[in-house]
Order: structure tokens, then sequence, then C-alpha cells
């Protein structure tokens, strides 16, 4: 890649999530003299006043950048070395940056959470990114940098001190606490809507090899109910997330050459406790996933969530909200003679914004600074099959987030 005006170009920087990304590169790097980097959005008068009430510096330029100006994304592309966008629902507004990216040779990183458009863009963009080198890293937030780095860190440890992978690997989040966001509910609806025209998406949205085309593994667990895990010694209700998170973490093991094995079985779900309480929080758990998925079928209630019920694009948690939580993922690896690994991962701040904003900036200073195209090269990638080991040391050194393997 030749010399770029700027190393980040912070696409977005005067929403919500945009905004805590250019606040912790600033707080963070902003006296970095390796890190030149530079905001962007549609209105260049929210962008100064970001620049001006975060006090960041002058010398942090300012780029007018729309979704639907392709000329103005494309001179954006061509300035920078990496982009982070935190522009969605990306189905809506992403697939203009992205082609602008891959023509440019340019990296891109973002928080997209929404599985049958990344399907969609990995067919469409995978050859095109390898010619150019531009290596577009999806899902580099809380979905699903923990779960996705979680899995890859377990086998890894498991590799050194059993000899091999395990085949089956339960990814369990024991506590978590964090809230809902505006962007969330606007890629939650977009996804809702999408489906509502194109019934054909619910098979990319269901399958847990979706993003893998060309490949399809074992039978995959799922379960809509509670259930006790003897192995996690809990209650577990279905884990809102898990049906990104476990995509993803097929995608890495693919990207990595079957890495964990072509048998792979991965699920997650979330830990309610043991005992008839955690029954009862498990059950009643799961009787709400169920209710909600009945709720957002029907049209009149999609009408009423997106007009009254969610929040809008651009709200989010305040700063205590985002300071005071935190996350905790337990992944459980067993193996076929008997062997069992367990290793955690857990955030110091709001999963969703305090912890996120951290992730998406780490896995851009990582491609930028760290992980070059020798060693990456252009495509579409995970975190983990991209950045792996890397990444994970840069987290636990910057971001708040600890692994570690558990007794």
């Amino acid at each position: 890649m030749t010399q770029r005006q700027y190393g980040i170009v912070v696409y977005g920087a005067s929403g919500f999530t945009g905004r805590l990304v250019a606040e912790y590169l600033n707080t963070a790097y902003g006296d970095a003299p390796e890190l030149s980097w530079a905001m962007a959005g549609r209105s260049v008068s929210k962008l100064e006043a970001v620049r001006e009430e975060m006090g960041i510096s002058g010398n942090v330029d300012i780029l007018a950048a729309d979704a639907s100006d392709p000329a103005s994304l494309k001179a954006m592309a061509d300035s920078a070395s990496v982009i982070i966008t935190t522009v969605g629902p990306y189905q809506l507004y992403g697939e203009p940056l992205l082609a602008a990216c891959v023509e440019a040779g340019t990296d891109y990183v973002d928080l997209c959470g929404e599985p049958a458009w990344m399907a969609q863009m990995i067919v469409k963009y995978q050859a095109a990114a390898e010619k150019s080198g531009a290596r577009i890293v999806f899902s580099c937030g809380f979905d699903s940098v923990p779960f996705d780095l979680g899995v890859w860190f377990l086998q890894r440890e498991a590799k050194d001190r059993l000899g091999h992978t395990l085949p089956r690997v339960k990814g369990r989040v024991r506590k978590m606490k964090g809230t809902f966001s505006g962007g969330t509910a606007a890629s939650l609806t977009a996804t809702i809507e999408a489906v509502s025209k194109d019934k054909s998406l619910l098979k990319l949205l269901t399958s847990p090899f979706s993003l893998t085309p060309g490949f399809k593994g074992p039978k995959q667990p799922h379960s809509a109910t509670a259930e006790y895990d003897e192995t996690a010694q809990s209650w577990t209700a279905p884990f809102i997330m898990a049906p990104i998170n476990t995509k993803n973490v097929h995608r890495t093991n693919a990207l990595a050459g079957h890495a964990y094995g072509a048998d792979f079985v991965y699920d997650e779900r979330m830990m309610t406790g043991d005992g008839p309480k955690g029954e009862k929080r498990a059950k009643a758990a799961a009787r709400q996933e169920k209710i909600q998925n009945i709720m957002l079928a029907m049209a009149p209630t999609r009408w009423l969530l997106k007009t009254f019920m969610l929040p809008k694009p651009g709200e989010g948690p305040d700063k205590q909200a985002r300071e005071t939580g935190f996350y905790d993922v337990l992944f459980i690896g067993e193996g076929q003679n008997g062997e069992v690994l367990r290793a955690s991962v857990k955030g110091d701040k709001d999963p969703g914004y305090g912890s996120t904003s951290k992730m998406i900036s780490e896995c851009a200073l990582c491609l930028l600074l760290d992980v070059g195209g020798d060693k990456t090269g252009g495509g579409i990638w995970t975190p983990g099959a991209a950045l792996g080991d890397v990444l994970i040391g840069r987290l636990q050194a910057h971001a708040g987030l600890t692994f570690a393997v558990e007794d």
C-alpha cells in the first residue's frame, strides 16, 4: 500500500459510538507520533463541534463524506490506510464505503452484527479484496471480538497444553451489565424489514455456516428453551447475540484452515445460575425471547417498535452506565477423550459502548501498526483470523479485556 495521508479515518465520528471512538483515539493515542487520524461524516459543523467539545487538536482534520455521495467516499478511502466505520445499519449504508475501500486497497473495520448482509458482501467482494489488498474486517465490537477471540485463545491454549485443539466448545455468558442502543435497534429493525421483503434471507440468518460459503460443518446445537448445562454447572437460556457470534467463530475456523477441525461444534448461551432460582430465571428468559421473536415477526409490532419503543440512532447509555458496565464470558472446551479446558474473557466497561469503542479502535491500530499485508493479505476477514494473538495482546494492554485459563 502506498503512503496515505491518514493512518486512520473515523467515519461517523459525530454519531454516538463514533464520538466514543474519537474520544478513545484522542485520549489514548493523541500524542502518538506514529498515528495521524481524521474525523469524517456528513456534517462538517457537527464534527467541528465534537472536536471542540472533546478537546481534540485542530491538527485532526475533518472530512465530509456521505454514503449517498460516491465521490466523497472514494476520496476518503484514497486518503486513509484504515477506515473505522460506525455508520449503520450496514445493510442500508455500508456497501458503498466497503466497495470504495475494496477498490482503493484500504483496510476497513466495522461493528456489523448483520449476518445476512455480511454473507452477501463476502460473496460479492472477497475476490476483489484479495486482488486489491484491502483487508475488510467485520464485527470488531462486542459482537464478536470477545467471543471470536475467546475461542481462538482457548484453542491456542489447548494446543499448547494438550497437543491438539478441541472439537467442542461452549460459550457461556456468566455475567453482563449493559444497555440497548439506538444503533443496535436500527440494525435490528432494518433486518426485520429486509426479511419481511425477502424471505430467502432467513436461510442466511439461521444457518451457522452462512459466512463460510462452500463449507457446511456438522449440525450445531440450538435450543430456544431453558437447559441445565452440567459442564457449566448452571441453568442456561438463549443468548441474543449467539446468531452472529457463532457464525463469525465458524468463519474464523474456516479462514484458519479449519484449525479447530472440520467437525468443530460451537454454541453460546447465557448462564442464569444453579438451583431453583437459576432454573426460574432461565425459563423466564427463554419465554421472553420466544415472545419477542413472535412480536418482531408481526408487521404492526415492527412499526410500533420503530416508532415508539426503540431508542433512536445516536442514543446510548450515559458515561456512568458505560463506566460501570462489564461482561464475563466462560468458554468450555471438551475433547474426544474427556479432556476439559476452561478459559474466560472479561471486559471492564459497558459491552456495547465503553468496551466496543476501544475494541474497534484497537482492531484498526492492529491493522495499521502490527499486522502488515505480508501477514494478512486482502480479503474479508474476522478479527480472530486476521489479527489473532496480536489483537489479544493489544486488548489486554489497552482496552480493559482479560483472557485467562481457569482451573
